[in-house]
């Protein structure tokens, strides 16, 4: 019984080193581990083994049966790791791709992340919040009563009819509704009161029926900024603006700021940078977005004393920033699938 024991292993680790194909592999496997392979067959013979003898056969076919499952396992993991042979192909046939590209991230999702990187460095964390919103939170919290002009249907996509919906809804047209949440949110969070300061950016999608043309867009890309605190004042907007275009741009960055209004801040700016959008024109001014001190009245609107806490917000187009970054001249290439224009930016 030992004798063919000691065949049975000897002929099968033989025949398995032969085995070239995943197809041989699995004829070997049914020829000796199956359940009516031979080793089953050897192992049936046990019974016959005159009793003296069972202890050391028995134990030798243990290690027969362990040899064999593991030399199996070996095999098989060897013929699965050198790979199928490559198919030979025709290199004229119409349609031939030699290699396949890459892909990555698209342009305005880099820039996106990348602000989100240079801001978290100087404090401020990433808060978001709905596309779909309402009039109370787009428009009367951020001081835009009724009846202001940027409330009109034909600036603003709504979803309900403002003329017979009392809190109508509508798709966002600045992302400065999160601020608003999250003033909103902190108030709760702190019993009614605002209980400790706010530093927080907002990217995201906004839209407004604007013709489209190189630098307009009816959906685009806006990143908003909100600083809360106890004396906040515009030297600190302005130093945080004049260190954000350095992070970003370079240390020989242009900024501006000039006086304007919006109805959530006063006093109110907007940011405009020197930006060469064509390799061969010179750098002109182009205007990246509007900033400001908080007014008051939004801040009694989200339940915040304005005689504790101050604070500055900004809100700048992303489309614009990726423009002046990587010199690109027209908002269109970013929403085409032009892959000349994806594979260089």
């Amino acid at each position: 019984m030992l004798d063919l024991i000691d065949s049975l292993e000897k002929n099968g680790l033989a025949e398995l080193a032969s085995a070239s194909s995943s197809d041989s592999l699995e004829a070997w496997r049914l020829a000796y581990l199956a359940g009516s392979g031979k080793l089953k067959t050897a192992m049936a013979g046990f019974k016959d083994v005159p009793k003296e003898q069972k202890p050391a056969v028995g134990a030798r076919m243990n290690q027969v049966k362990a040899a064999l499952e593991q030399a199996f396992e070996a095999r098989k993991l060897a013929i699965a790791s050198s790979g199928a042979v490559p198919q030979p192909f025709d290199v004229t046939e119409p349609g031939f791709v030699s290699s396949q590209s890459v892909g990555r991230a698209h342009i305005i999702t880099r820039v996106i992340a990348e602000l989100c990187e240079v801001f978290g460095r100087m404090g401020f964390e990433v808060a978001e919040g709905p596309e779909l919103e309402d009039d109370e939170h787009n428009f009367i919290k951020l001081n835009i009563p009724a009846g202001h002009p940027a409330r009109d249907p034909a600036d603003n996509f709504y979803v309900d009819d403002p003329r017979t919906t009392a809190v109508p809804r509508m798709i966002r047209s600045q992302t400065s509704t999160v601020q608003v949440r999250v003033m909103e949110a902190a108030v709760k969070a702190g019993g009614g009161r605002l209980a400790h300061p706010i530093k927080i950016i907002s990217p995201g999608r906004v839209y407004r029926p604007d013709t489209v043309d190189a630098t307009h867009s009816f959906m685009f890309h806006q990143i908003e900024g909100l600083y809360l605190d106890r004396d906040v004042s515009m030297v600190d907007l302005k130093t945080t603006l004049l260190q954000f275009a350095r992070a970003y741009f370079g240390e020989d960055a242009e900024v501006r700021l000039r006086p304007s209004y919006f109805p959530f801040t006063e006093p109110s700016a907007e940011l405009d940078m020197k930006i060469r959008l064509r390799p061969d024109q010179p750098a002109r001014w182009i205007e990246l977005g509007g900033c400001g001190m908080v007014d008051p009245a939004v801040l009694q609107h989200c339940g915040i004393d304005p005689e504790e806490w101050t604070g500055f917000a900004f809100g700048f187009g992303i489309e614009r920033i990726a423009m002046g970054r990587y010199s690109i001249p027209d908002i269109r290439l970013l929403f085409e699938n032009d892959l000349r224009f994806l594979k260089q930016v």
